[in-house]
């Protein structure tokens, strides 16, 4: 306590560490500070070309809101995001947003062999327990890495932050902090979660009979992995487990209902673990302080070898587009940024090494453009600009409302016709006319 009374300082103090030119680190979702962040803002005028690293920002930034040029006409505030969520993709515009590509399970070796520079972290955390540590709550990732490669280290505590516990790197000891601010204590971010739409329903049912008692389950981001734990919570499945980089609502179904034990997983019998939760507020209340979680960092998580030793692992992602040589685009359209790669490239490949393993990806046929045209999700070949998330060797099951097909050991022609057989029957013919034209197409294909 005495350490805690000599490291405490006030919000606008702590940003007063921060010069021109710096590398300041938010860390992600939930992590991102929300009293600093204000003050910093604040010093919009006094600051030049500040560098702040980060991601999935749930509400706009107090730095990009207050942002205006400097001297030399940059935007004071930069934001690298790692992920890119509705509040970054809005800002993209007005130059101060860039995307960070990454491979989520690599991002705690970036910062320690590759980032050269975090002059300031302020990472928001749960308040400090009796043996003086300060718990991540529910996003371990990469925080423990980023505090480890910063010249300065300032926490903000929040009573209302859950404490998730069990495992590596899920917190930092106050002896490694130079400086807490007691925070104005805001509540977690919500994750909106609209009603599945039809699409999203029929996805749901197509995945579910695949998944067999005793699988253990990544869920992703979006509605159709949060409909398919619904969807399971009413089934007769027993025993499933937990190994997920997202903790999601659909995961809380399934432990409310008495379907998730974990005690079929080869490692981390009895848990459920993860690397960061997004969701309701009764999925944060659910996490804290309890025992049967594992809230671990991503390189850990994320690691493919780790995955790999989990039987029956199911794996279960979104995409944008899909091409007809199998290639997936789950981050942007064409040059417009709309996602990131995350760890979906790394459960992709787990799942596969998994004894009885497999990996979905999952797209509804279809999606309007900004005049309201029905546009295919299934395309001959990737729009320009468009980033290859997932290769045609990587990818196993893909999902539409029109049917699921195994794109694995299929060659070109095969895998194109496997794909237009789950596309919008309106496109289709196009699809095949152009299929044709690509030299992917047979006579005998149906």
């Amino acid at each position: 306590m005495n350490l805690y009374k000599d490291k405490l300082i006030s919000a606008k103090d702590a940003v007063r560490l921060i010069q021109s030119n710096d590398w300041v680190d938010y860390g992600l979702a939930t992590s991102l500070p929300y009293d600093l962040d204000i003050e910093l803002s604040k010093r919009a005028d006094e600051l030049e070309n500040i560098n702040i690293r980060g991601s999935l920002s749930l509400r706009d930034l107090e730095v990009l809101k207050a942002n205006k040029k400097d001297k030399n006409g940059n935007p004071v505030f930069t934001w690298n995001s790692w992920f890119m969520g509705g509040f970054e993709r809005k800002r993209i515009k007005d130059g101060c947003v860039f995307h960070t590509p990454m491979r989520f399970s690599e991002v705690p070796r970036y910062y320690r062999e590759n980032i050269e520079r975090v002059d300031v972290a302020m990472l928001q955390v749960a308040p400090m327990d009796e043996h003086g540590f300060f718990n991540f709550g529910p996003c371990s990732s990469f925080n423990l890495a980023i505090c480890e490669k910063a010249k300065v280290v300032i926490v903000e505590a929040n009573k209302n932050m859950p404490r998730c516990l069990g495992g590596p790197e899920e917190g930092i000891h106050i002896s490694n902090v130079d400086y807490i601010v007691e925070g104005s204590n805001p509540k977690m971010p919500i994750l909106p979660s609209g009603a599945p739409c039809d699409e999203d329903i029929k996805i749901a049912e197509l995945l579910v009979p695949e998944i067999p008692n005793g699988a253990c389950l990544q869920l992703g981001i979006g509605a159709i992995p949060n409909t398919v734990g619904s969807l399971l919570a009413d089934t007769d499945i027993k025993d499933l487990g937990v190994h997920s980089e997202m903790y999601v609502d659909g995961f809380l179904q399934l432990a409310k209902k008495g379907k998730i034990n974990g005690s079929k997983k080869n490692i981390d019998r009895f848990k459920q673990t993860f690397t960061f939760a997004l969701g309701s507020e009764k999925l944060y209340k659910y996490i804290d302080n309890n025992s049967q979680i594992i809230s671990a960092a991503v390189d850990y998580v994320n690691d493919v070898r780790v995955i790999s030793r989990l039987d029956n692992f199911i794996s279960i992602n979104n995409a944008v587009e899909i091409d007809l040589f199998g290639q997936i685009n789950a981050e942007t359209a064409g040059l417009r940024h709309i996602s990131g790669a995350g760890g979906q490239l790394d459960f992709v490949l787990g799942a596969y090494l998994s004894k009885g393993g497999k990996s979905f990806i999952c797209l509804k046929s279809t999606f309007q453009d900004k005049d309201g045209q029905l546009k295919p999700t299934i395309v001959p070949t990737l729009k320009t600009g468009s980033v290859v998330t997932d290769t045609r060797a990587n990818t196993q099951y893909v999902v539409t409302e029109y049917g699921k097909v195994n794109l694995k050991g299929l060659s070109s022609w095969q895998k194109a016709e496997a794909l237009i057989s789950i596309s919008h029957p309106m496109f289709r013919g196009d699809l095949i006319k152009q299929a044709d034209e690509m030299k992917i197409w047979r006579k005998s294909n149906k």
